[in-house]
């Protein structure tokens, strides 16, 4: 066996495999002896008959899929690990039989999708936003208030129009163009409002209403609206509200959060919130500011992006969208029909999102192989040994324990935490006022427990 390679277009390489006569007949029996159990000849029994029986009885070529098989199998992954240092395969390749005559053997190609090369215009001396959150009195509270809600009682109101945070129970029906539309209408309704449930401005419509009181609300679908039919539609809901609740809680005292989160006083559980959402904050920051890096050095990138790395892509974001749903007891299938998409339009979706995900991570790969990132043995004992402590174990014990692929995951962390050290202090960083952001828009819909699922996965 021999074999050349060539480059081919959109990041590929072709490889064409030539195998001998002699390599030939051995796969083809290699074949017989793996398939000859599957036929039947009269006057044979099965599997017993010999090799040029069979092929005169089914035809020249009934072994030759397998035998191609078997060669593939054989050779191509040795002629990836041989040429490991030129190219790296991302995907399945296209496999081909170039030419198969009588004497002169076979000879097979396959189009390999390969990893990409990377022209990085430049990744220091960027003007990149950085982001920071801060942690307010207010936050603090509204999260210490989650403590008593699970003891909040219910009380409906009788005399007062409804308020945000309130609970209103309501019947709506939408129309757009005087057509009213599937999921757009629905009784007895429980709608919290100010929970960013339902499309921008109804809920906010809703606010001074009374019990009894009907209104028609006009509100506007956004652009991204997931039903594409009522994208940027203008719409009219005629809503009735039929009662309003309110959530009353128990005073937060010492004695409650002494009971319940296992802390002396009201002022040592707010200290803990603070730290822990402070360290929330913290993390969100660096994640959007290290997102907010990859993006801008992207936009000084060149790299064609063969389309099987897209798709393997894809493949991680439909199967973690699909862990999400299975944890709110609703499955894909399930959800595609209720969004009434297909899986090939449901995957779609998420192109643009694979396709910046890919390049972000070849970004990645390029400046850490450029800049010679690494991790030394010292620091990963480091990591080993700090995760030691928090389960009380000595460096030595946990070590014998640890997984390699936690030893793997502290390795690449090391690395990563470098590179971005590095971009930090490489790039002019600038923090910009942040805006209030805007609830996600999700969509109207009915009371059906398994719509409510679809909706609050899809918006997240």
């Amino acid at each position: 066996m021999n074999y050349t390679q060539a480059t081919g277009e959109k990041s590929t390489v072709k490889l064409t495999i030539t195998f001998t006569q002699e390599e030939w007949k051995n796969a083809i029996a290699k074949a017989y002896l793996k398939t000859r159990g599957k036929y039947t000849v009269p006057g044979f029994r099965k599997g017993k008959a010999p090799q040029p029986v069979l092929e005169n009885y089914y035809g020249k070529g009934v072994f030759f899929e397998e035998a191609f098989n078997a060669l593939y199998s054989e050779h191509y992954f040795a002629i990836l690990e041989k040429e490991k240092d030129n190219f790296t395969a991302v995907g399945e390749p296209e496999l081909n039989v170039e030419s198969m005559e009588e004497g002169k053997g076979v000879v097979l190609s396959a189009i390999v999708p390969v990893k990409p090369e990377v022209k990085i215009e430049k990744y220091t001396g960027l003007k990149i936003q950085k982001f920071e959150y801060n942690v307010t009195d207010e936050d603090v509270e509204k999260e210490a208030k989650k403590l008593v809600a699970s003891d909040a009682k219910t009380v409906e109101v009788e005399d007062r129009a409804c308020k945000l945070g309130d609970i209103v129970n309501i019947d709506f029906s939408g129309s757009v163009d005087g057509v009213k539309f599937e999921g757009g209408t629905a009784e007895g309704y429980d709608l919290e409002l100010g929970s960013g449930s339902f499309i921008p401005g109804f809920e906010d419509a809703l606010v001074g209403m009374n019990k009894g009181e009907e209104k028609d609300i006009n509100v506007k679908f956004p652009e991204e609206y997931q039903a594409e039919n009522l994208r940027g539609k203008d719409a009219v809901f005629a809503v009735k509200i039929n009662k309003i609740t309110e959530r009353q809680y128990p005073e937060l005292t010492d004695e409650y959060v002494k009971a319940h989160a296992g802390v002396e006083t009201v002022a040592d559980y707010k200290k803990k919130l603070r730290e822990r959402l402070e360290k929330s904050a913290e993390n969100r920051g660096r994640d959007e500011t290290e997102g907010s890096i990859l993006a801008e050095i992207s936009k000084h990138t060149e790299v064609e992006v063969p389309d099987a790395m897209i798709e393997s892509e894809i493949d991680r974001i439909v199967q973690d969208f699909s862990y999400r749903l299975m944890y709110q007891g609703l499955k894909l299938d399930d959800y595609l029909k209720y969004m009434n998409t297909t899986m090939k339009d449901f995957r779609a979706r998420y192109t643009d999102e694979a396709h910046r995900r890919v390049v972000s991570q070849l970004v990645v790969d390029k400046i850490v192989k450029t800049e010679n990132f690494k991790a030394e043995p010292e620091e990963v004992d480091a990591k080993i040994e700090e995760q030691a402590k928090s389960v009380e174990k000595t460096f030595e014990e946990y070590k014998k324990t640890i997984d390699p692929r936690q030893v793997e995951y502290i390795t690449n962390d090391i690395i990563i935490t470098k590179l971005f050290d590095f971009l930090k202090a490489n790039n002019e960083m600038y923090v910009e006022e942040k805006k209030e952001a805007k609830p996600a828009a999700k969509k109207t819909a009915s009371k059906s427990t398994a719509k409510k699922t679809a909706e609050k996965t899809d918006a997240e």
